[in-house]
């Protein structure tokens, strides 16, 4: 087992290597000059994400699918991801994570859009769509779709199930002493109680789940920075000037150059915010939207708030109090230690705060995999397939809550990563049709009311191609 971990990790630091890292930025960059700077249309989006579109065919409102993918993206990647990034990377890499939301909001958007686009109706009026649609209808590259579907399924498996689970299990035993099988057994009975529902289920629990976590962890953590506020203005300096000058870190951080400092900020921001990964699209292509657009822009607010907003608070917290508190320890490397040591300093609210996040993150993460895993799975084998593999994604929470989960993490961190390469072959392919869209649609007197063209019904019982 170790020597098959030690090759899967050498795999997995390829596919995340600089050329992945490159690929995924580089089209952040692209996108946001093809789409002539969409960020700037962040306000209006965040408008129409709480306006609801009921006329719209879908299946789900367009806040539903927002949260649902928020779901899924505000996990513990959040959390003990910027953690890992400062403590691999120092200070300077949350300045990185930052950029990488601010940036990857062009490729959110042109991903959602594309698949929204092309997304076809089931026989049943379900709404299906996602990268393997808009490889097939788009470009006529069905085979690369059947690509994108078999890592995205295989990869929900690892990074949306067994190791959240196990994330919860620890969590919560570490802090109340509750043995790690019953914390699982209530976690699968919750989530196996969710997903039977579907997307409507799911997107119910959602609405709910979503904002009182996020809002609640948000407000945790301005706390934590009101009680640091002697050292704030020092530690915005501190990630500022050590983004792009390694030796201004200083003070115990780990020492690297600016270019591991940059590597290991956009990796970690990249996996937090999936922009580029292709799984926001499963669950927008669901949406109650007019226009691929109008849900498009709703979507790039997903990038927003998990990076932008959320993981710039985490980065903020974890500084000022390694700062404040020299005896954290910085420079071991342990992404997960120096989250918990940081949040210890502060009594009896920091310990609430990060047990209380990390357990609702990975919990919603798993809901939200599920459906983007489901998607895949049903485009590859039809309808029939969705019941039994409700069963066992259920039993492997479970199994992930009781289980040592370095190995599947690996795995799964792979196959996340090599997702995004049919996906952003989409996205690069198909940009001059993202841009038209974009032009066409991206004025006050058309964003609310320009009708799509008819969406085509296909039987998705003969759609499969594997099973």
């Amino acid at each position: 087992m170790d020597a098959l971990n030690s090759v899967i990790n050498a795999v997995n630091g390829f596919v995340w290597g600089p050329p992945m890292i490159i690929f995924l930025f580089g089209t952040h960059l692209f996108m946001t000059v093809r789409t002539g700077f969409v960020q700037k249309h962040i306000f209006k989006a965040i408008k129409i994400s709480v306006t609801k579109d009921p006329d719209a065919e879908g299946d789900v409102s367009q806040f539903g699918a927002l949260t649902t993918a928020l779901a899924s993206t505000i996990g513990t990647g959040n959390i003990v991801g910027v953690g890992t990034a400062l403590a691999l990377g120092g200070p300077g890499a949350i300045l990185w994570v930052w950029l990488t939301g601010v940036f990857g909001m062009a490729t959110k958007y042109a991903e959602c859009l594309i698949g929204v686009k092309y997304r076809v109706k089931s026989k049943d009026g379900t709404m299906i769509g996602g990268a393997m649609y808009a490889l097939e209808r788009g470009l006529k590259m069905k085979w690369l779709g059947v690509i994108f579907a078999i890592f995205t399924g295989l990869a929900g498996f690892g990074i949306g199930n067994t190791v959240q689970a196990n994330a919860v299990s620890t969590i919560v035993h570490e802090n109340t002493g509750a043995p790690v099988w019953i914390v699982g057994l209530i976690l699968a009975i919750l989530v196996g109680f969710t997903i039977i529902g579907g997307i409507k289920s799911i997107t119910k629990v959602s609405e709910k789940l979503v904002p009182f976590m996020a809002v609640f962890y948000f407000l945790g953590c301005v706390i934590i920075l009101v009680l640091n506020r002697d050292v704030l203005i020092e530690t915005i300096v501190l990630i500022c000037k050590s983004a792009f000058n390694a030796r201004a870190a200083g003070g115990g951080f780990i020492g690297a150059s600016v270019m591991v400092v940059a590597r290991f900020g956009i990796a970690r921001g990249l996996f937090s915010n999936e922009a580029g990964l292709g799984s926001a699209p499963l669950v927008a292509s669901a949406a109650q939207t007019r226009n691929a657009v109008r849900q498009a822009l709703v979507s790039m607010t997903g990038s927003f708030w998990d990076t932008v907003v959320v993981c710039l608070i985490t980065g903020l917290t974890l500084v000022s109090c390694i700062i404040k508190y020299p005896g954290i320890d910085a420079i071991s490397g342990d992404g997960g230690t120096l989250t918990t040591q940081a949040f210890a300093m502060i009594p009896i609210l920091g310990p609430i705060i990060l047990t209380v996040g990390m357990a609702t993150f990975a919990f919603s993460t798993i809901l939200g995999w599920y459906y983007y895993s489901e998607r895949c799975i049903v485009y590859l084998g039809g309808e029939k397939i969705k019941r039994p593999y409700q069963v066992v994604w259920t039993i492997l929470v479970f199994v992930g809550s009781v289980s040592s989960m370095s190995l599947v993490w690996n795995i799964a961190d792979t196959l996340n990563g090599m997702m995004a390469i049919p996906n952003l072959v989409a996205v690069l392919l198909l940009s001059g049709v993202i841009a038209k869209e974009g032009k066409d649609y991206l004025n006050p007197e058309h964003i609310m009311d320009k009708d799509m063209t008819p969406i085509p019904t296909v039987d998705n019982e003969k759609h499969g191609v594997l099973f």
